[in-house]
């Protein structure tokens, strides 16, 4: 398999041979790259970071181009390499991992560029032998595997075309989430979360401080593209908004890292999260130093939280505060010592080592191109004075990935190893032989690869390739020199048993402010309870106005979108954060209308008790005996009746009140009107009696005739309530219509036609009571009421007149007062027009209280 990729890449001018004889391919060209090599049974192949910056010379094609040469040497990547060849070490001298079997490495530097890392990367799969014959495509590949590479786009392309071949590839920091599509990247595996982790991680700290209007930038290339797509989709689920979104140029071009440090300082957004690179962001700190922008929390991405190349006293009063989400720190036992006791050789396979040795001690190796003057190295240099990234085990991230790494393909390899034959994972249950082992038959022991490290962490992949999800959180402080210093302040672990995604330590925490305090980052103020939000036109849903829920509607909750409508038995309270009851409304005896109608009420019947006082005591003089004395003795008595059932209508409804309120008005109204109607009609007879053509009227109009007219016109308005209560009784009825904050606690009349045929009838009595008296109002006084009658009918008849409009139109218990108003003034008209002349006489001018009297002034009017 792994000379058919050969001749892939061969095919693709990535690695070219010519065919020199029958069955034998020579390299016609070699790569200049920078490597460690270690020879073994099994040989790893790693990719690392060690230089910043390539430089490529100039493509005349006139002669042949040089190689691309790197620059500015990483020694905290370097650590990284150097941990993986310990890692191998340990793993060798380990009699229960993998025995018998000695592991090698081919390492390469990228140099931070994508042409670097193919040209590394094909290295490594298509070995580096001169020449190739039939005889050597037998046993293992090259490389069985490779660790790395650290940068997303790197590895995207990489793993593109080795994917197509199986190769595994174990990334260290590729955390792009693009990578654990397991279609496009099938033989891709990483000990470092994807990106869709880290920007939920992101997600938990901006959601504690509540941190919801923040600006974004992102480096230009897969890596910090694919995790900002990821953070605008995540930023919007947890309610907070992008206020910028700035893409870091890819050239350094100082226009464009103007233009966003313009946009940051010209934003309201006091938190910026960074997903970025070093290489990135550098140049633009240095504007942000240079136009001394501060007062922003900025959010390191895992790529820059720890970078000890932003721990400068000149970036301090910037970059001081910033909270960062780092991969997991864990330790190495023996690492320490072994990166002391490091030496370099002359194997030119090995030159890293020498590049780094130079570098350390400011010397150089003899070279036939040496200059003269120059500190010589001799090799035997002393590590341990030396104070560098190298050295410094005390935060081992990366580091500690890479040892992660190497260990799960060891992991694998040993699993591979205790295959029993017959139980094999292959076609026909067989088992491999390590000594012809094919890369891609190792996917898939390195697929259930589940082990724990001597620092105590599970290292397990799962479905995509993708490590468990565990981050620690940095936070920049100020160091006693005045540079920074970055502190772990919490941990954000998705797998926590307790449930707590993220867990930090405030008290540790360094703001880099006057306040000493988390910096405020909203577009708009939270909401209260009691308001909703309401968004701003052109605008994102974090700007917003709060506006106060309508009346009946209620927010419990701090920034709610929506109010929420009480219950039908439920109302607003003034603050509008909860549902309380609705005030039951009714006409009650303890309020000041219910207590004046009730007055009112007491003294008509008290008026109507007086005047029979004074009709009893009077009941032999010609005044009361005129015109029937029975009859105003019963007229007195239903207005009295009338009076009392207001009292009736005032109280809370009850099954009882409300069946007897109506029924009892409209019979004591009939009773009262009849009594007028017969009393009219007495009138009228008597008159006619006293002329010779009429003296036979009152003989069919006598005291029996009276009283059986009374009884049966009454009688017909209870028959009228008897069929209307018995088939649609009023009934109590809680109503919310009226007034919507109240539940109006009033009688629902059942019947609209029984209440209409009840009214109409009193009406119609009342009507033929005016009539008549209207027509005997001129008849001589000894024997007339008609006058008061027809006053009396009047007052009655328009105060039922006006009563309809204003009962309708009145609510709840107003309505009801409105009745009892038309009632009272009705009834207080009838006994005021009828009776008040008759004890004004009675009591105040009982001279004219004798028939003599009535006589006379009767003559007088003849």
């Amino acid at each position: 398999m792994w000379i058919t990729l050969c001749l892939y890449l061969s095919i693709n001018c990535i690695s070219l041979v010519s065919v020199v004889s029958a069955g034998t391919c020579r390299l016609q060209g070699r790569f200049k790259l920078n490597g460690m090599y270690q020879d073994g049974d099994l040989i790893l192949g790693g990719l690392f970071e060690v230089h910043f910056l390539t430089v490529f010379p100039e493509l005349s094609f006139r002669t042949e181009p040089d190689p691309p040469y790197c620059e500015q040497f990483d020694m905290a990547s370097f650590q990284q390499a150097q941990t993986m060849v310990f890692a191998l070490q340990e793993i060798n001298k380990n009699p229960s991992l993998l025995p018998n079997i000695t592991l090698g490495y081919y390492l390469y530097d990228n140099c931070v560029k994508l042409g670097v890392a193919f040209r590394a990367a094909t290295a490594l799969v298509s070995g580096t032998e001169e020449s190739i014959s039939d005889l050597d495509c037998t046993g293992p590949p090259p490389v069985i595997a490779i660790v790395g590479d650290p940068g997303s786009t790197h590895s995207i392309a990489i793993s593109s075309v080795l994917g197509l071949f199986r190769v595994p590839m174990v990334s260290y920091f590729a955390t792009c989430s693009c990578l654990s599509d397991r279609k496009k990247y099938p033989s891709f595996f990483r000990t470092i979360p994807s990106d869709a982790f880290q920007v939920r991680a992101m997600m938990q700290i901006l959601t504690h401080f509540g941190w919801t209007w923040v600006g974004l930038l992102y480096s230009d290339d897969d890596y910090g593209i694919y995790a900002a797509q990821s953070f605008h989709q995540d930023v919007q689920l947890f309610g907070g908004c992008v206020a910028f979104s700035e893409m870091l140029p890819r050239d350094n071009n100082r226009r464009d890292i103007q233009h966003i440090v313009g946009v940051i300082q010209a934003s309201t957004a006091k938190v910026v999260v960074v997903f970025s690179t070093e290489a990135y962001l550098l140049p633009l700190m240095d504007e942000v130093a240079l136009q001394n922008v501060t007062g922003r929390q900025w959010i390191a991405s895992e790529a820059w939280a720890t970078s000890p190349v932003f721990h400068t006293p000149r970036l301090l009063p910037f970059l001081g505060g910033t909270l960062g989400i780092a991969i997991r720190r864990g330790e190495i036992q023996g690492l320490h010592d072994f990166l002391h006791f490091l030496r370099p050789d002359n194997n030119p396979k090995n030159n890293m080592l020498r590049i780094f040795w130079e570098i350390m001690f400011g010397c150089k190796f003899e070279t036939p191109d040496i200059e003269k003057g120059e500190e010589m190295c001799t090799g035997q240099e002393d590590l341990s004075s030396t104070n560098t990234a190298y050295t410094d085990v005390s935060q081992l991230r990366a580091s500690y990935n890479v040892y992660k790494a190497v260990y799960a393909l060891a992991h694998a390899l040993h699993d591979l190893m205790q295959c029993e034959e017959g139980r094999g994972p292959f076609s026909e249950n067989t088992c491999l032989d390590i000594t012809n082992l094919q890369p891609w038959q190792l996917v898939h022991y390195l697929q259930k690869v589940n082990f724990t490290t001597g620092f105590g962490d599970r290292v397990s992949f799962d479905e995509n390739g993708d490590a468990l999800a565990i981050y620690d959180v940095m936070n920049w402080q100020p160091s006693s020199d005045g540079s920074i210093i970055v502190r772990t302040v919490g941990v954000v672990d998705e797998g926590a048993t307790t449930g707590k995604v993220l867990t930090l330590n405030e008290d540790e925490l360094y703001w880099n402010s006057d306040t000493r305090k988390p910096p405020h980052s909203v577009c708009s103020e939270s909401c209260p309870p009691g308001t909703r939000r309401a968004r701003r036109k052109g605008l994102p849903v974090c700007c917003f106005d709060c506006l106060t829920c309508a009346d009946g509607e209620i927010s419990n909750t701090t920034d709610a979108n929506d109010c929420t409508v009480c219950p039908d038995e439920f109302w607003s309270n003034p603050d509008k954060d909860q549902c309380i009851p609705k005030e039951v409304e009714y006409l009650s005896y303890e309020e000041p209308l219910g207590i004046s109608l009730t007055t009112a009420s007491l003294l008509g019947t008290c008026f109507c008790a007086l005047v029979m006082i004074i009709f009893v005591h009077h009941r032999n003089t010609p005044i009361v005996r005129a015109n029937n004395s029975e009859l105003s003795f019963l007229l007195l008595l239903s207005l009295k009746l009338c009076f009392l059932c207001v009292l009736l209508f005032i109280g809370r409804p009850q099954l009882w009140t409300c069946q007897l309120r109506h029924a009892v008005f409209g019979i004591s109204f009939v009773l009262c009107v009849s009594s007028i109607l017969v009393k009219t009609m007495v009138v009228i007879a008597v008159f006619k009696s006293s002329r010779p053509e009429g003296k036979s009227a009152m003989k069919w109009f006598g005291a029996a005739q009276q009283r059986g007219t009374v009884l049966v016109l009454t009688a017909l308005q209870v028959a009228i309530c008897v069929v209307w209560l018995s088939t649609a009784s009023p009934t109590p009825h809680k109503n919310s219509q009226y007034i919507r904050s109240k539940v109006v606690y009033e009688c629902s009349i059942g019947s609209v036609i029984g209440f209409a045929v009840l009214l109409g009838y009193i009406g119609f009595l009342a009507a033929v009571s005016f009539m008549l008296a209207f027509l005997a109002r001129n008849l001589p006084d000894s024997f007339n009421e008609a006058k008061f009658i027809t006053f009396s009918m009047l007052i009655f008849c328009a105060v039922w007149i006006t009563f309809v409009p204003a009962y309708v139109s009145s609510p709840g218990k107003y309505a009801v007062a409105v009745e009892i108003f038309a009632i009272l003034a009705s009834s207080f008209g009838l006994l005021v027009a009828i009776f008040a002349p008759k004890c004004y006489i009675i009591l105040l001018r009982p001279e004219r209280n004798t028939k003599k009297a009535l006589m006379g002034r009767a003559m007088q009017e003849k």
